[in-house]
């Protein structure tokens, strides 16, 4: 059996974290290291390693993740002003965590280039 991600053991409560939204299929909360004023992790129950990883099977959780950032951003005041929605793939990206997670961002102008 493989050792769960951090993220699962966040999402069954095992490791505290600041949770804004849960649901049975997903779970957002507060990164540690925030890069901007408001910066929220969302997670998939299922420990999909990567976007690159991901199959037709999973397009109705992908469809209900994308769903989510909008009604997660507007519970968070971000709509009006804006935010931007990261997803890294793989090391040289930045996916530190190998569970599939959507990085929303807001609070303050963001730049591009990003990186």
């Amino acid at each position: 059996m493989n050792e769960k991600t951090l993220f699962e053991k966040i999402y069954d409560g095992e490791i505290p974290a600041a949770i804004v939204y849960k649901d049975d299929v997903c779970c957002c909360f507060r990164d540690i290291d925030p890069q901007a004023p408001v910066h929220l992790l969302l997670i998939p129950r299922k420990p999909l390693p990567s976007i690159e990883q991901a199959t037709p099977d999973d397009a109705a959780l992908l469809a209900h993740l994308m769903l989510k950032v909008g009604e997660i951003a507007r519970e968070q005041g971000l709509a009006k002003s804006g935010f931007r929605v990261v997803i890294n793939n793989g090391p040289d990206a930045g996916q530190a965590v190998p569970h599939l997670h959507l990085h929303i961002l807001g609070g303050r102008s963001l730049q591009w280039p990003p990186g």
